[in-house]
C-alpha cells in the first residue's frame, strides 16, 4: 500500500496535491478544496435531541478542512421513510433544530447540503410508494404504485424541503437519484412499468427527477446548490442503458443542477460496490466517460480513502471532485492532514463497515471500527490529564494500540510491551487475507501515534509480574490463543492452526479442509483459494471477477457475465451447526464473503459430524452420511480462548483486561478499538 512521504521543510505548500487542494468556483460561491463529504446516515439524523450531536459530528469535519458536506439522507414526507419515523424535513418547526447544524458546519469554515432522500420501495414501512407496484428483493413490503397526481405530490414535497434546506441555512442540497432509491426506480425500466407521462422510454422515466432538479432551481433561486446523485452504474439486469444515463445527466444539467454526483450500484445488486475488497478507486472510469458530454463539475466517488488515490483521480481528469464519506468518518481532519503534506498521519478507512453501516441497517447509532470516536464526539473526549500516571499497557494488538495512544495523547506515561518482533497483533495475521490489505494502513497510524504520542515501545519483550509493579495502572491486553479440537487424529501432522497457515509456517497442499465457519475460516478459505495478486490490487481483474462492465459493451446496467480466477485450491468449510455456513457475517458484508467462496468452488456444509484425521484425510458425517474427505491439511479454525496469563499475577488494584484477553468469543477488532480508547480516555 502507498501514501504520500511527509514533506520537507522546503516542499511548496500543496505541492503534492495541487488538484485536491485547488479551489473550485461554482459561479455564485467558490469551493476551497476538491473534497466533498458524502451522505451517510448516522442514526442521529432521525431524533431532534441528537441533533446538537449532530452538530458536533459534522463541526469536527469542517474544521478538519472539508470542501463541502452533504449530511445523511432526510425523507421530504413520511411515505419516503427510511423506516418509520426516520428523519425528515416537511414542516416549518423542523427547520430550528437544522440551524444547529448549518451553524456548526459554517462557523468552522464549510458548505453544507442537505440530502433529500425517498426510499420509495426500500422504505422499511407499509407506507412505501413507487412508480409500479414491485416489490424489492431485500424488502419485505411491497409498494403502492403511484397515480400521476400522486406524483406531483411527491415532487412538491421534494421542493418544499428544499425551500425549507435553505431557510434552515443550508448552501443547498443533494437530490439522491441513485442507489435504488424513489427516483432511480424511475429512471430504470427495471422498476417503471408504467406506459403514461412518467414511464415508458427515456424521457418519460427521467422526468420525475428532471422535474425536481427544475423546480428546486425556480424555488430557491440561482446561488442555491443543488447536487444530483446520478446512477451512472445500476448493476442490476434491466437498469439503465449507457445512452440513457448521457441523456439524463444533460437533461440534469439543463434543469438547473449545480453539480452531479456519481451513484454505483443498487442495494439489491449482487456486486460490493464500497467494502474493503473493492480496489480503490475502482468505479472512477465510469464518472471520467460521462465527463466529455456535460459541463458541469461532476464528483466521483467510492473506495477513495487517501489523498495520493485522489488526486490521481483529478490529476487525469476523470472528475472535477472526489466524495468520501467513511474516510471521513475514519478521520476528521484527512483534508488538513493531506494540506499539511502529512498522509502518514491519516486515520484510513479500511472500508470494514463493520461499525458504520453494519450499524445502521441494525438501527444502532453509526461509528467506525478505527475511530471510536466518530457520532460519539460528544461523548468520547481525549482530554489532558490533570494528573499524569505510569501506565503499562501489554499486549500490541488493537486494543493495546488504541489504549496506549490515547492514554499517551492524553499525557500520561506509557509504556507498551509485546513479545513479538512488531505491533498488530492478530491484524497482522488478517492484512494478508486477499481483500485486507487495507489492514496495513492502519498499522502505518497506529505506528505514527506510538512516536507522536511519547509512547515507549518494548517489542520482543516479554512482561512479567515484576516488570510491571512500578506502574501506577496496568492494562492487560495480550490478546487471544486459538483453540484447538478435540477429535481423533487431532493431534496428526495434517492438522494445523489457523495461525499456522497465515504467518506462512505452514504452506498447506492442493486440497484442504477447514474446520470452523466464522469469520476466520471464511478468511481461511479466502486466503487458500488465491494465488498470486489479490484482485482487490487490481481494478480490472476485480471487476472482471465480478461482471462489472464500465463500457456497457453487452447488457443495461453495466454487468457482464463474471470471470472468476480458478481457484488455487481444493477447499472445504465445514461448521458443526446445522445451516448454511455464514449465517453470522457481517450484515453488510457476509454475502460478498458467501459469493466469493461460491464462485471459487469452496464447498461450505454445515451440520458436520466430524470422526477423525488419518492419513485418508478427514472423516466426517452429515446427515447420517460418512465420508472422507481426502485432503492434505486441516485447518483448524474453531475459535479462541483469552489469553491472559498475568491476570492472576498481579495486584487486583488498576490491572484492566481488554480486548481478547478479556472475550474472544470472536476477533472483534471494533469492541477491542473501542473498549481500549474509551478506557484510555477514563484513566
Amino acid at each position: 500500500m502507498t501514501t504520500a512521504s511527509p514533506a520537507t521543510a522546503s516542499t511548496p505548500r500543496h505541492a503534492a496535491y495541487p488538484h485536491l487542494l485547488q479551489p473550485l468556483d461554482l459561479g455564485f460561491c467558490t469551493l476551497p478544496n476538491r473534497v466533498l463529504m458524502g451522505s451517510m446516515h448516522t442514526g442521529l439524523e432521525d431524533k431532534a435531541a441528537d441533533f446538537p450531536k449532530l452538530a458536533a459530528y459534522f463541526a469536527e469535519r469542517a474544521a478538519g478542512g472539508v470542501g463541502l458536506i452533504v449530511t445523511g439522507g432526510f425523507s421530504p414526507n413520511i411515505v419516503g421513510w427510511l423506516k418509520p419515523f426516520g428523519g425528515t424535513l416537511r414542516w416549518p418547526w423542523e427547520v430550528r433544530k437544522h440551524r444547529q447544524v448549518t451553524r456548526a458546519v459554517h462557523d468552522n469554515g464549510s458548505r453544507i447540503c442537505l440530502q433529500i432522500l425517498h426510499s420509495g420501495r426500500y422504505g422499511y414501512h407499509p407506507l412505501q410508494v413507487a412508480p409500479s407496484r414491485l416489490k424489492a428483493p431485500i424488502n419485505p413490503f411491497t409498494p403502492r404504485a403511484l397515480s400521476a397526481r400522486g406524483i406531483e405530490r411527491q415532487v412538491a414535497a421534494f421542493v418544499r424541503t428544499a425551500q425549507l434546506a435553505r431557510d434552515g441555512g443550508y448552501d443547498g442540497v443533494e437530490v439522491m437519484g441513485s442507489e435504488g432509491y424513489l427516483l432511480n426506480q424511475f429512471t430504470a425500466p427495471r422498476t417503471n412499468k408504467r406506459d403514461d407521462a412518467w414511464g415508458g422510454d427515456a424521457t418519460r422515466r427521467m422526468r420525475f427527477a428532471v422535474e425536481i432538479v427544475r423546480r428546486i432551481r425556480e424555488a430557491c433561486g440561482p446561488d442555491f446548490i443543488i447536487v444530483y446523485r446520478l446512477s451512472m452504474l445500476d448493476l442490476v439486469d434491466n437498469g439503465l442503458a449507457w445512452d440513457e444515463v448521457v441523456q439524463q445527466a444533460q437533461a440534469i444539467e439543463a434543469a438547473g443542477a449545480t453539480l452531479i454526483n456519481t451513484g454505483i450500484g443498487w442495494h439489491e445488486a449482487r456486486v460490493p460496490t464500497i467494502s474493503t475488497s473493492v480496489p480503490r478507486a475502482a468505479f472512477t472510469g465510469i464518472t471520467a466517460r460521462l465527463k466529455p458530454h456535460v459541463g458541469l463539475p461532476l464528483v466521483t466517488t467510492n473506495r477513495i480513502n487517501m489523498p495520493d488515490v485522489a488526486e490521481a483521480i483529478l490529476a487525469r481528469g476523470d472528475a472535477d471532485m472526489v466524495s468520501m464519506a467513511r474516510p471521513l468518518l475514519a478521520d476528521p481532519e484527512w483534508v488538513n492532514k493531506a494540506r499539511e503534506q502529512r498522509a502518514d498521519d491519516i486515520n484510513t478507512c479500511i472500508a470494514c463497515n463493520q461499525a458504520c453501516l453494519d450499524h445502521v441497517f441494525q438501527n444502532r447509532r453509526a461509528s467506525c471500527l478505527v475511530n471510536p470516536r466518530a457520532c460519539a464526539e460528544t461523548e468520547l473526549d481525549y482530554r489532558p490529564t490533570a494528573t499524569p500516571r505510569r501506565i503499562a499497557v501489554v499486549g500490541a494488538g488493537p486494543a493495546g494500540l488504541a489504549c496506549a495512544t490515547v492514554a499517551g495523547e492524553r499525557g500520561h506515561h506509557v509504556t507498551l510491551f509485546d513479545a513479538h518482533a512488531e505491533i498488530g497483533g492478530q491484524f497482522n495475521l488478517a492484512k494478508r487475507i486477499p481483500g485486507k490489505e487495507e489492514f496495513h494502513e492502519t498499522l502505518r497510524y497506529f505506528g505514527r501515534r506510538i512516536d507522536q504520542t511519547g509512547v515507549q515501545l518494548r517489542l520482543g519483550t516479554t512482561a512479567d509480574a515484576a516488570a510491571l509493579s512500578s506502574f501506577d495502572a496496568v492494562v492487560l491486553a495480550t490478546g487471544i490463543k486459538p483453540r484447538g479440537v478435540d477429535i481423533p487424529g487431532a493431534a496428526h501432522a495434517k492438522v494445523v492452526s489457523y495461525v499456522d497457515v497465515l504467518s506462512g509456517r505452514v504452506v498447506p497442499g492442493r486440497r484442504v479442509a477447514i474446520i470452523g465457519a466464522g469469520g476466520i475460516g471464511f478468511d481461511v478459505a479466502e486466503f487458500l483459494v488465491q494465488e498470486g495478486e489479490s484482485p482487490s490490487l487490481n481494478a480490472k481483474a476485480w471487476r472482471a471477477e465480478w461482471g462489472v462492465d464500465l463500457a456497457y459493451g453487452e447488457n443495461r446496467g453495466g454487468l457482464v457475465a463474471p470471470r472468476p480466477e480458478p481457484p488455487a485450491r481444493e477447499v472445504w468449510l465445514l461448521q458443526r451447526s446445522p445451516g448454511k455456513p455464514g449465517r453470522r457475517l457481517g450484515k453488510t458484508t457476509g454475502w460478498i464473503h458467501r459469493a466469493t467462496l461460491k464462485s471459487r468452488q469452496v464447498k461450505m456444509l454445515g451440520g458436520v459430524e466430524y470422526l477423525g484425521v488419518d492419513d485418508g484425510g478427514l472423516a466426517i458425517r452429515v446427515e447420517g452420511v460418512e465420508q472422507v474427505l481426502p485432503v492434505d491439511h486441516v485447518v483448524v479454525c474453531a475459535g479462541q480462548e483469552p489469553y491472559r496469563p498475568l491476570a492472576d499475577a498481579l495486584p487486583a488494584t488498576d490491572v484492566h483486561v481488554i480486548g481478547g484477553a478479556e472475550v474472544a468469543a470472536e476477533l472483534d477488532a471494533k469492541r477491542a478499538i473501542a473498549q481500549g480508547s474509551r478506557l484510555a480516555a477514563e484513566l
